[in-house]
């Protein structure tokens, strides 16, 4: 395990290096791409009835809220629940 960060980090500091780009901002480019590649594996299970926004909302670690706006970027279909006010007039 301590052999294979090792390498990693080599590898890291050596695209650093070549790119101009810091280390910190190559994991925050990584972190968005393996989110993101995560987040397509889990629409399609959405889009099959497979898996709910609750399931889906705890394995990604975010919130609801933010999953339903990926949902409107992607331009995907979901339901739209509106809280019913009951205004008395």
């Amino acid at each position: 395990m301590k052999n294979s960060l090792s390498k990693i980090k080599s590898e890291l500091e050596t695209y650093a290096r070549e790119s101009n780009v810091t280390e910190l901002q190559i994991i925050d480019q990584l972190k968005e791409y393996y989110f993101n590649k995560e987040v397509n594996e889990n629409l399609k299970l959405y889009k099959k009835s497979k898996k709910k926004v609750s399931e889906i909302t705890k394995d990604l670690r975010i919130s609801p809220r933010k999953f339903y706006a990926i949902l409107e970027k992607k331009k995907v279909e979901h339901t739209k629940y509106k809280k019913a006010k009951n205004e008395v007039e």
